[in-house]
């Protein structure tokens, strides 16, 4: 690519002694590669040093922020953002290089993601439709500011590429509920801030509805018994979004 095209990847991390050598290895066609790592416990950090990428610590405040923070250290116009368990198949590297080296690029690109949970292809369980902003010109993108589940603003158009990210989603049972109630106390601090209260409704039909809509309404039901365990999961996960905002209103009142 000419010196006009060229891109910074950015992993942010926490704790992905797993995934991080893979991932690094992934955006292996980047002209610069930023770890922007939360203090990681495990070996990431000694992994990541190992493999002689940029690493930059920050204490976590939001998704957001993180991702913000590293888009501002970069020295390409063009960034790519890639979560520690995604992978980038090689036809999506070439669809990304030669879309750069066209005239009329977009501000910014639409990718869809093909989703692998304990091993399995999810084809449904509304995973179907999952597609992600993370190839996009710094100058006109960021991300807003919610401390979990952050949308990538961008002014300009918004392309799609044809090609998918591999998503490896959770290797195992304790990794789901591990991450996912992590990101629910971060959704139950967005509700406090916008003042939400959590009633018997929010315990009870919420995360009813949770399920029905994976299972039924997403067609989770033709995954076999994994779709029946995504459905379950959210549920579950919804109901532990509503406790964490029972008790973070407990503790203001």
């Amino acid at each position: 690519m000419s010196a006009t095209t060229k891109i910074t990847g950015i992993i942010p991390t926490y704790n992905e002694e797993f995934n991080i050598e893979a991932a690094i290895d992934s955006l292996s066609f980047v002209d610069e590669l930023i770890i922007i790592d939360s203090y990681s416990t495990d070996k990431t950090v000694a992994l990541a040093n190992a493999k002689g990428v940029r690493l930059v610590q920050r204490e976590f405040d939001d998704f957001s922020s993180q991702k913000n923070y590293a888009i501002n250290l970069a020295k390409h116009s063009w960034i790519f953002i890639l979560d520690a368990d995604e992978r980038i198949p090689s036809q999506l590297k070439k669809e990304i290089q030669t879309e750069l080296t066209k005239t009329d690029t977009s501000a910014a690109y639409w990718i869809k993601r093909s989703n692998i949970f304990m091993n399995k292809r999810i084809k449904y369980s509304g995973w179907q439709h999952d597609k992600v902003i993370r190839l996009f010109k710094k100058e006109t993108s960021k991300y807003d500011g919610k401390l979990a589940h952050e949308e990538i603003q961008t002014e300009g158009e918004v392309g799609f590429l044809e090609n998918k990210i591999e998503h490896y989603t959770y290797k195992d049972f304790n990794e789901f509920v591990r991450k996912n109630t992590f990101y629910a106390q971060l959704q139950a601090k967005d509700l406090a801030k916008k003042g939400k209260k959590a009633t018997l409704f929010h315990f009870i039909a919420k995360p009813s509805f949770r399920f029905f809509k994976h299972y039924i309404l997403q067609k989770g039901f033709l995954d076999g018994i994994e779709g029946f365990f995504i459905a379950s999961f959210y549920a579950y996960t919804t109901f532990i979004r509503y406790v964490h905002l029972w008790l973070l209103n407990r503790n203001l009142n």
